[in-house]
Formats: C-alpha cells, structure tokens, sequence
C-alpha cells in the first residue's frame, strides 16, 4: 500500500510538472539536519506561479509550486525516503540588488516509512510545513534556508513528527 500510494503522489508530480513546462522552472538542492542530528538532502522542481498580489513599495505575494524527493539519514538504522508536493506563499521585498524574501507552505509527503530516525510518525502521508527566508540571486538563483515540519497532525497516533533545518540553492531554467 504505502509503495502504491508513493508512485500515486510521484505520478501526480511528473503530470503536474509536464502540465507546466511552459512556466519557469528551478531545480533545487538542500542539505539538512533533523532535530535529532540525522542528516537530510533533498532535491526539487518547482514552478512559479507568475501572479502578483499585494504590490507596493515594499514588496509583493508570489508564490511557487514545489515538488521534492528527500533522502533521510536513519542513524542506526537505515534511512527513509520521502516524495512531497506544496504550495508555497512568497512575500518579496522590493528595491534591493539581491531580493530577500520570506516563505511558507503547507503541502503533503509521502515516507517510505511510518519511522524516521527515533520519531515515529504513526502514517506514511503527512502534511510538510515551511517557512523559510533567502536572496534571489542574478541568473535566476536562489540561496535560503528553511525549517519544515513533519507530522500528521494528530490524525493517527503516534504523532511524533519530525523537522529538518537546510540550506539551499535553485537554479532556474
């Protein structure tokens, strides 16, 4: 079941990203540590959504669409992995030569795993909240970091959830 619902969400993310090719597209590398000290890298594809709300002299709300594989470092035991799909709410600040910029999602992941490292999810689908900050570089760059929290929200017990804290780079294309 679990590898069934995991190629379900991988199927949704490969049509998803072919339905919009056409937009700008980044691909992004993170290297990350749980709570726990385990190591996380994730790679992802993202596409923008090309809108604009709030405008003024601050700054603006934008957004982007991320898919992402994550590998999780297990300690002792070997690792996990997971597939995940979020809308993400960018605010950018405007009249800077490198545009700083805060972010926040709320999507959902898929672990290969209902234990990751010493924290048991209690589900393999859990929903991934963000928040980050970072600097949009020239060439369509983007360097950050971010904190995500994993968990499922109570739904299933036990529901220790899990955080990773990274770095990141994108690049678009």
């Amino acid at each position: 079941m679990k590898t069934r619902l995991a190629a379900s969400l991988a199927a949704a993310v490969l049509a998803f990203a072919g339905a919009n090719l056409a937009q700008a597209a980044q691909v992004s590398g993170a290297v990350g540590a749980t709570s726990q000290g385990d190591m996380t890298y994730r790679i992802g594809l993202s596409f923008d959504w090309d809108k604009k709300w709030l405008e003024s002299s601050t700054g603006y709300v934008t957004g982007y669409w991320d898919a992402a594989y994550t590998y999780w470092e297990g300690g002792d035991a070997s690792g996990a992995h997971s597939l995940s799909f979020s809308p993400v709410f960018t605010y950018e600040f405007s009249g800077f030569t490198y545009t700083p910029y805060i972010e926040a999602g709320i999507g959902l992941a898929a672990f290969s795993k209902t234990d990751v490292g010493d924290q048991r999810m209690g589900s393999a689908v859990n929903f991934e909240d963000r928040i980050g900050f970072g600097l949009k570089l020239p060439g369509e760059q983007k360097v950050g970091i971010r904190a995500m929290h994993y968990s499922n929200a109570g739904i299933k017990q036990p529901n220790d959830g899990i955080e990773s804290y990274s770095l990141f780079y994108s690049k678009g294309f």
